[in-house]
């Protein structure tokens, strides 16, 4: 930018500024390029004398990809004050500007004025329409645009796809895909990605399968989705065979994607790897979402020194931190007992000109539970400017059952079932409560309870990786071929803690009550 205002500078000293080719060239290089700067463009726009269509279009569009899409909207409203008509490429940014704000009333005014101009037939305005309401929550009214189309290319059946994935209803984008005449990557990663969105990680997985099955090529974006994937089934095998495919596909590793490399080893047990990566990253082509993943990856192996180092790094080459970054740095004060520490980390989000979330007042809340101030977090509840989530008061009963203070969890599991009366832990926390205290009957009640609801207790599993498969490791369950093998092996575990433990403690009573509650495997 600095050299385009030179050469402005010198262009307005010959009187050339206002020059088509020397115009379109310094707007389309402000608005629209990485480096470029959207206001200026907008300035510039304003100081020529009869601009054209083409000018206002290429502002719009410069403002619908920025920060600040809502601008997008106010220079066309000025466009049509100054007499100038749209033509059939402004509308589709005007709609990418509604679809990044979320606002379906504008989007449908947006559409109003497509048809007042006669453009709702032109195939371009139609797929911004559909990927507009889709975006806007209104899946219907965008498959209602799709079905009416005369002429359908990739774009349509891509944001149809898409539009579905977004929605969360993926056994639809499903459908719409398998009609594709052709499917090309971004088909594949719209599908895959909703999928992940969806929780459903193992069929993003089996989907992404059937793509290189098929023949189909991933691109970036792709393996962004098939690495979160990974990351939530703690998959770390599969997830570094698609660390060694990114690089014998020679994908370029941007940094978003190597942010997704980064989260994956640290999340799957692999921190060291991840920091390899990490440091191998030039300082200077850095962000947030990456030392967000690194520091968030420490304090989660309570590696909570090492955690605080990089954030001290990171404020050093003054890279900005975001809201995410103080969730990863109260985490760490959880997992470290660092209770002062987590106070000045709170109180920084104000002074930083950030609104604590619910997740930051869980996180404190988490903190102040496991350091045993149960009282503090309690009142930190009562006084906190929001409502209390299930979040926060599941993290403060689990401390008033570590630290022993009954009474408090009682009251605490009690407004749990209010908050979340349909969700089956909320039942089993207040029934433990009441076992602690040998409340035989009232612990009986809250089973009841249940039972009158219709509420019911879904049994717990994980996932574990065994030489690249994923099984799932669950209650009362003997699906798996080997089942008697791990049962045997599990029962000569148990006896070995028998010997070494006194098993009289109820703790390990409890210890050894739950492996032989959860000794079966049953593969996916």
């Amino acid at each position: 930018m600095s050299e385009l205002k030179q050469i402005h500078a010198l262009l307005l000293a010959c009187g050339l500024s206002q020059e088509d080719s020397f115009a379109s060239k310094i707007l389309s290089f402000s608005a629209l390029s990485d480096s470029g700067n959207v206001d200026y463009s907008f300035r510039f726009l304003s100081q020529l004398s009869c601009p054209a269509t083409f000018y206002w279009n290429t502002v719009i569009r410069g403002y619908s990809k920025s920060r600040n899409p809502n601008s997008s909207i106010l220079v066309f409203i000025r466009m049509l004050r100054n007499g100038v008509s749209p033509d059939y490429l402004t509308y589709p940014f005007l709609a990418k500007a509604a679809a990044c704000l979320m606002k379906r009333e504008l989007g449908v005014a947006i559409h109003a004025c497509i048809s007042k101009h006669g453009y709702e037939s032109d195939r371009f305005v139609q797929n911004s329409m559909i990927h507009m309401y889709a975006s806007c929550g209104d899946i219907a009214y965008a498959r209602k645009i799709f079905d009416s189309m005369s002429h359908r290319n990739s774009v349509s059946w891509n944001s149809m796809v898409d539009g579905y994935a977004k929605c969360g209803d993926v056994n639809s984008a499903r459908e719409v895909f398998e009609l594709m005449p052709v499917k090309d990557v971004v088909s594949w990663s719209c599908l895959i990605d909703g999928y992940v969105k969806a929780g459903k990680y193992m069929e993003a997985l089996a989907i992404f399968e059937q793509m290189q099955t098929a023949g189909g090529k991933a691109n970036d974006v792709t393996m962004v989705s098939v690495l979160c994937a990974c990351t939530h089934l703690g998959a770390l095998e599969q997830g570094s065979r698609m660390h060694r495919y990114i690089l014998e596909n020679g994908l370029p590793l941007t940094l978003v994607l190597k942010t997704s490399l980064v989260d994956m080893y640290a999340k799957c047990g692999e921190i060291e790897e991840a920091l390899g990566l990490f440091r191998s990253s030039s300082m200077r082509k850095t962000d947030v979402l990456l030392w967000n993943a690194i520091i968030g990856g420490l304090a989660t192996h309570g590696l909570v020194k090492e955690s605080l180092d990089l954030f001290d790094e990171m404020q050093r080459i003054r890279i900005l931190p975001d809201e995410i970054t103080y969730l990863c740095l109260l985490s760490a004060c959880a997992h470290g007992g660092l209770v002062k520490k987590a106070w000045y980390f709170f109180e920084c989000l104000a002074k930083h000109g950030m609104t604590p979330k619910s997740e930051h007042y869980a996180c404190m809340v988490d903190v102040l539970a496991r350091a045993g101030q149960v009282e503090d977090a309690f009142r930190f509840v009562c006084q906190m400017p929001i409502e209390p989530t299930a979040s926060m008061l599941g993290a403060l009963l689990s401390g008033c059952m570590n630290h022993g203070k009954l009474e408090l969890g009682e009251l605490v599991g009690r407004k749990l079932i209010e908050i979340e009366p349909d969700h089956d832990g909320r039942y089993v926390g207040l029934s433990n409560v009441y076992a602690v205290f040998k409340r035989w009957d009232e612990a009986r009640n809250m089973r009841e309870a249940m039972e009158r609801r219709g509420v019911k207790k879904f049994p717990g599993f994980s996932f574990v990786e065994v030489s690249g498969m994923l099984n799932r490791f669950i209650a009362h369950d003997k699906g798996h071929p080997k089942s008697e093998e791990i049962y045997a092996i599990l029962i000569f575990v148990t006896n070995q803690i028998k010997l070494d433990a006194d098993y009289e403690n109820l703790e390990y009573h409890h210890l050894l009550q739950d492996i032989q509650d959860s000794c079966f495997w049953t593969t996916l």
